[in-house]
């Protein structure tokens, strides 16, 4: 495995940041048809995956991006092989001891979204150990979504917004838009503008279901273990060029009606 991407990133400049997405969520797909490709294991795309997500954090910072949300392993993941998910879960322990202090260094926060309660205890405590460890850094915020998927975390916020519901913390004439994104795993960061996938598949897959409403998407025809800086640099070209109009209409539009 190469050598991991150096983290401490030069920043860029505000000119060199205008257009570009303040978050980017990535669906990081094809590490094991990557690696049957080539004729090696499936495990082995994996393994070339997680050097990928180090050099895409390197990459998030020097290109000013504020927040990274990666895929890391979905809910519908558990039925997979048991070889293959014992292996997802040892290689993200092996990220987090191997990489914590390096992206501490860096001023990276990091952050767990998903279900927390299948997780294995070990597996678990790191996680929070690593939130811990990065809670005060101020530099890119990465979010890691393990265990997670878009509709079991609406579900879970539902959950919890009805039990404060019925113990008279909230009123029911209250809930809008902005109460149910508080009880949401991202409800103190902003939505992604873009969302890329790699491997050429084209679809969400249980993806920040509710997050995504208005992000622009990105399906990169890169497998996961060569989506390179300048994959991730095509992918932000692409964002720059698009008009984002919320439901409403450009100047140009306005300005001609």
């Amino acid at each position: 495995m190469a050598e991991p991407a150096e983290l401490l990133a030069e920043p860029v400049s505000e000119c060199e940041k205008e257009g570009l997405p303040r978050h980017v969520a990535v669906i990081m797909d094809g590490n094991g048809r990557w690696a049957q490709s080539k004729g090696l294991p499936r495990t082995e795309g994996h393994r070339r995956g997680v050097q990928v997500v180090r050099d895409s954090v390197a990459h998030a910072q020097k290109r000013g991006i504020e927040f990274l949300t990666i895929f890391g392993f979905s809910c519908e993941n558990w039925r997979r092989p048991e070889k293959e998910v014992q292996f997802l879960l040892g290689l993200m322990k092996l990220f987090i001891e191997s990489d914590l202090q390096k992206l501490k260094k860096a001023n990276v926060r990091v952050r767990i979204i998903g279900d927390r309660h299948d997780l294995p205890k070990d597996l678990l405590g790191l996680l929070e150990r690593a939130e811990a460890k990065t809670a005060e850094c101020t530099g890119l915020r990465l979010q890691v979504a393990f265990n997670y998927g878009g509709r079991q975390e609406i579900v879970r916020a539902v959950q919890a917004l009805a039990r404060d519901v019925s113990m008279g913390r909230v009123a029911l004439d209250a809930i809008g838009e902005t109460e149910i994104i508080q009880y949401l795993d991202t409800g103190d960061i902003p939505d992604p503008d873009l969302i890329i996938r790699t491997s050429g598949e084209q679809r969400i897959s249980n993806f920040l279901l509710w997050q995504l409403a208005y992000a622009e998407l990105y399906f990169a025809p890169e497998p996961w273990p060569e989506f390179n800086a300048d994959a991730f640099d095509r992918a932000l070209l692409s964002f720059s060029k698009r008009k984002r109009r919320f439901g409403g209409l450009d100047e140009e539009q306005s300005d001609n009606t």
